[in-house]
């Protein structure tokens, strides 16, 4: 089973990523900002990161800056969730490592879509 990091300082898009996730065969873990994700692929790395932009402690785009300039040998699908739309947002995602970017709202069809264009289903 594909495993998902979900990483979102909101309790509700947490619960409705993983509701979708788990119908889709992924095994789901939460965190709450970029620093708690950062500490949980140290010790389990996902296949896929379900990723925020604007958290505290540690912001998304901080993450992934963090995470792709890290030597972890297994490196992660990480798909951008957030509400920040305009292009120099989603140029400064893709172009620190992002492989994908969803807004929000969203629903199952866009996740699933999303995913199938990162191969992940």
């Amino acid at each position: 089973m594909k495993t998902c990091l979900v990483v979102d300082d909101s309790k509700v898009i947490r619960r409705v990523a993983r509701r979708i996730l788990e119908e889709l065969q992924f095994e789901i873990d939460e965190a709450v900002d970029g620093h708690d994700a950062w500490e949980q692929c140290q010790s389990k790395m996902p296949d896929m990161v379900l990723l925020d932009w604007n958290m505290p402690v540690m912001n998304g785009f901080d993450f992934l800056r963090q995470l792709r300039g890290s030597d972890v040998p297994k490196q992660p699908i990480v798909v951008f969730c957030t509400t920040e739309n305009d292009l120099a947002h989603i140029r400064a995602a893709i172009d620190a490592g992002a492989n994908e970017y969803i807004m929000k709202p969203f629903d199952r069809e866009i996740i699933e879509a999303k995913l199938s264009q990162v191969g992940l289903i």
